[in-house]
């Protein structure tokens, strides 16, 4: 099976693409071997038709989402495709069926792709190549296989799935749970600077300590992008606590595993920090635990109670129904936004 990489077999693609009305979708990225996540690869599949395109080709990613529009499309666990797909353009979300929400909806007990394709196709999937290097070209043959299987059965599923939630009444909790997903999506995380750096054990250092692995995570971060690596190639976070802490008691570090120039940098960095004073340095943060009244305690267990219960009489997970942390913030406050109106349905609230 041909990866699309050019554009005369791109555009025959389309082509073709243009007359179905519903495919199966599924994209893999690399984030283990480069420092800016890289969508790597985009699988479709109808019935008939399984196609690999090849986004680090350079196609024109915005005509085959122009294509997309007006299509049902199938993903399982779709979150993480929709946002790596959204940083090529605007992808078109109206219609999504994500069949890992409603195998949860429908009560299954794995929800993995693998899992359930052993289950309704007696298939065992591969998975040789899950931690592949989707960066590299050619593509394997077992990368392919691999990557293609990913949507083969899934407009199956699909079907499958679909018609079980319809048996059980679901469809509606279904769009309400696909709905939210979608939307998440859509929202743009922002990092917080000043805890990034916080990795763990950095509690266990002094404060003198803080000032330097800030700025040596900073310092590790902007070499990782220099470098195109993730960060780990540069410095494990239990050599920047190590030299955070040795360098605050004055001791030197051997860069000797880093190139000249990058040595270079390091040291003129540990040496840039110790000189920030200590009204500058990074302060403990202390987050105020506010305790539940007794009040909100009550209304939490009878809450979590009648979750349970009724989770047990329509075998679904009780997390489904309502997590504790949404229970919690109901229990404060009844009109908290933390449940859909399905799970709310189901508690009476």
């Amino acid at each position: 099976m041909p990866l699309i990489s050019e554009a005369p077999l791109f555009r025959e693609f389309l082509t073709e693409l243009a007359s179905q009305s519903q495919l199966a979708l599924d994209t893999e990225a690399d984030s283990l071997h480069c420092y800016f996540e890289k969508l790597c690869l985009v699988q479709i599949g109808w019935p008939g038709k399984l196609q690999l395109l090849d986004p680090l080709a350079k196609l024109p990613l915005l005509d085959f989402f122009e294509a997309l529009r007006g299509k049902r499309l199938i993903f399982h666990d779709a979150d993480y495709d929709l946002r790596l797909l959204r940083r090529s353009g605007e992808f078109p979300d109206d219609q999504i069926f994500d069949t890992m929400i409603a195998a949860r909806l429908c009560g299954e007990s794995q929800l993995g792709l693998a899992a359930l394709i052993k289950k309704y196709f007696d298939v065992e999937l591969s998975k040789a190549s899950r931690k592949a290097n989707w960066g590299m070209r050619p593509l394997s043959k077992q990368m392919s296989e691999y990557a293609l299987n990913d949507v083969r059965y899934l407009e199956e599923l699909a079907e499958i799935l679909e018609e079980k939630l319809e048996e059980l009444g679901r469809l509606e909790w279904f769009s309400q749970s696909r709905n939210r997903m979608v939307k998440a999506t859509r929202d743009i995380k922002q990092r917080d600077e000043e805890m990034l750096w916080r990795i763990s054990g950095y509690l266990k250092l002094p404060l003198r300590s803080w000032v330097i692995l800030r700025a040596i995570w900073r310092w590790r971060d902007a070499e990782a992008q220099r470098w195109d690596k993730p960060p780990f190639y540069v410095m494990s976070q239990d050599e920047m606590l190590h030299v955070a802490e040795q360098t605050a008691q004055g001791k030197k570090w051997n860069a000797s595993k880093f190139s000249p120039d990058r040595a270079v940098r390091f040291h003129a960095m540990l040496e840039e920090a110790l000189t920030i004073p200590e009204e500058a340095w990074p302060k403990e943060i202390i987050f105020e635990k506010v305790r539940p009244t007794k009040k909100e305690i009550d209304c939490f267990q009878h809450l979590k109670d009648l979750r349970d219960r009724k989770a047990k009489e329509i075998n679904l997970d009780p997390s489904i129904i309502a997590s504790k942390v949404a229970l919690e913030a109901i229990a404060k406050d009844i009109k908290a936004p933390s449940l859909l109106p399905w799970q709310r349905g189901l508690l009476g609230i």
